[in-house]
């Protein structure tokens, strides 16, 4: 009687769990809202996994590439790196007396913040030359690490790492799961990204792709095969950089690519050259309330960081990409948030 009742209930959980998918199933995209976004992102993983689909990608040629700042973290009101550059300069004046009356070093050792919104690009580049070169990668692997851990945002009081949209992370862990290699392909500093790319994003630095400056191998004093960073672009990784620097390290055209701004633009455009069941995706910053909103598309306030235009808006209408509201398809916007 007791192995019948045994047997009976195993039949009925069996069932159940048939009957029931979600219990066997937990979603994958639980910070997001029902709709064509979600929808369209289950739908390309579903198709392209599928061996019996039309747009099915075989394993070892999935892969699916991710802009950083305002896409997988926040951009606004400023880069995290230029953050982590002016505090640098604060940081390394002591050995720069000269700094204290040097355009564009005074304003930042100031904190006049009127003189540093007409920073030009001249004066941001001199700060990233003077932050940014001038010893090994491993110390700056360091000083990045070190900054991450200690810097807090201004709007929120917390580690730039609590700032990470947890709708894409929720995305790209549900990619790898089903066999795709996510990369992030962003305009800021490769180095910087490795730094912590791994442990915030689950992304290994080989997976990053970025501006980068070149380097030189040197000898340390004690014998040591080392790399320096000298003053030298390498890699813009931007625009049309993007795309370019993409086929650069991988030798593939990417089945889905995510951005959100016109810096993003070539690399959508590249991914969507890999067929029709191709996943192209901008978010668009038009919720105020949880994170910023900004455009200057759908008539959101203009921004020059992050810009997303009306006419990137309608090429993505023409082209068939997903536009993603942060308003409308996100649940939730931050881990932290209640």
């Amino acid at each position: 009687m007791t192995r019948s009742i045994a047997v009976r209930a195993a039949v009925a959980v069996a069932a159940l769990l048939v009957a029931s998918p979600a219990l066997a199933q937990p979603d994958p995209l639980p910070s997001w809202n029902d709709g064509p976004a979600r929808r369209a992102i289950l739908a390309f993983v579903r198709d392209t996994t599928d061996p019996a689909s039309p747009a099915f990608v075989r394993p070892e040629e999935r892969l699916a590439t991710f802009d950083q700042d305002g896409t997988l973290w926040v951009e606004q009101p400023a880069y995290a790196q230029l953050a982590f550059a002016l505090a640098r300069v604060v940081e390394l004046a002591p050995n720069h007396p000269e700094w204290k009356t040097k355009a564009p070093f005074a304003a930042v050792l100031r904190g006049d913040r009127e003189a540093m919104a007409r920073f030009s690009r001249k004066d941001l580049e001199a700060i990233l030359v003077a932050t940014h070169t001038g010893m090994t990668t491993g110390d700056f692997q360091l000083a990045v690490k070190g900054w991450i851990a200690r810097a807090r945002d201004g709007r929120w009081r917390r580690p730039y790492t609590d700032l990470v949209y947890q709708p894409m992370l929720e995305v790209m862990r549900l990619l790898r799961a089903n066999g795709f290699r996510t990369y992030i392909v962003t305009g800021g500093g490769q180095d910087f990204v490795r730094s912590f790319a791994g442990e915030v994003y689950g992304v290994p630095p080989e997976q990053v792709i970025g501006s980068a400056l070149a380097t030189s191998y040197v000898h340390a004093r004690d014998g040591r095969g080392v790399l320096e960073r000298p003053a030298r672009l390498l890699l813009d990784d931007n625009e049309a950089g993007k795309p370019e620097s993409i086929h650069l390290f991988t030798g593939r055209r990417p089945q889905a690519a995510f951005g959100n701004s016109t810096g993003d633009r070539q690399m959508l455009e590249f991914a969507q050259g890999s067929g029709p069941a191709a996943l192209c995706l901008l978010v668009l910053h038009d919720d105020g309330a949880r994170e910023y909103a900004y455009g200057p598309a759908r008539g959101l306030p203009a921004s020059k960081v992050g810009t997303f235009t009306q006419q990137l808006h309608d090429e993505a209408g023409k082209r068939g990409w997903v536009v993603v509201s942060m308003k409308e398809d996100w649940k939730t916007v931050f881990a932290f948030e209640p």
